[in-house]
């Protein structure tokens, strides 16, 4: 086999990517690299649903449980890194995996993002200060002026886009439109991206199941044990801000799982309509694993 392959498994939250990828690797006889943004995090194994000692023995996985909860981390570090570990595992397999339910991880490594600047450390806390101290309006004002191109298209009431856009304003003097070309980047391996998908009913009926499997593994004690670092962005994740409700004594709990469940299923159907923009994906229903296989020797060996 002359060119290497990246197999990109993916699909909403709770569809079944894990078992599929770990038989995949088996069977490719290669490794994983994880696009989850989440399970970067070594604090979080059971909300992310990371994968457990016994499937970390079964296949090896990259880009799991690499970070604490106060690192800073963006898709453009994990473009880097997960391209460097390709690198090193195509110099041993001809195949490897990346799988995982974050949209733009999955994108920052098949199209490639923008080299837009990183953010020193003071000026993000100089616009923190200022988001904090002024308000969102203020800021958005303050956007509209230095970059109305993005201001037309920017999400206005998500703080983190704006504040972000207006620290590359203010770190390069340049607008942050400048550094948005969106050209895809081209890769030294051929991608083949494989959809996993379920009737609506059946997937949520999954998804739900998971939420109870993860009570019952203690999602409440990771919950209560990282509860100290809720403001970070690291822990706005479903599962997480649900159960802080509860223990803020906001909620109750039975009602706290019944929106990780309903958050859960919102995060399934926005993770399909973006899935479902991409016209290279091949989808099947997880159970078809002879027709993937099929599908993928077929591709490899063209």
């Amino acid at each position: 086999m002359s060119q290497k392959t990246l197999i990109v498994l993916i699909g909403p939250t709770g569809v079944g990517k894990t078992e599929l990828s770990l038989r995949l690797a088996e069977h490719f006889q290669t490794g994983i690299v994880s696009s989850d943004s989440r399970q970067l995090y070594a604090d979080l194994k059971i909300g992310t649903a990371a994968p457990t000692a016994e499937q970390l023995n079964r296949v090896p996985h990259y880009l799991v449980g690499t970070l604490q909860l106060t690192d800073y981390y963006s898709a453009a570090q994990y473009e880097q890194e997960a391209l460097a570990v390709l690198e090193t595992q195509f110099e041993q397999h001809d195949v490897m995996i990346l799988t995982g339910g974050s949209m733009m991880y999955v994108d920052a490594i098949c199209k490639g993002i923008d080299d837009i600047p990183s953010i020193d450390a003071e000026t993000r806390e100089i616009m923190l200060q200022r988001y904090e101290s002024e308000g969102l309006e203020k800021l958005c004002a303050e956007l509209r002026l230095l970059d109305p191109e993005y201001y037309k298209i920017v999400d206005l009431r998500n703080h983190k886009r704006v504040i972000h856009a207006l620290e590359i304003c203010y770190m390069t003097g340049k607008t942050y439109t400048s550094f948005r070309t969106q050209q895809k980047k081209e890769r030294p391996f051929r991608i083949i991206k494989i959809g996993l998908t379920r009737d609506r009913a059946e997937l949520y009926d999954r998804i739900n199941q998971r939420v109870d499997i993860m009570m019952q593994e203690g999602l409440l004690e990771e919950a209560r044990s990282v509860y100290p670092y809720r403001e970070l962005n690291s822990l706005n994740t479903v599962g997480y801000k649900e159960l802080f409700q509860y223990l803020d004594g906001n909620w109750e709990l039975p009602f706290a799982i019944e929106k990780i469940k309903q958050n859960s299923r919102i995060y399934s159907r926005k993770q399909m309509t973006w899935f479902k923009r991409d016209e290279e994906i091949q989808w099947f229903h997880p159970d078809q694993e002879k027709d993937i296989l099929d599908y993928l020797q077929l591709k490899i060996k063209k």
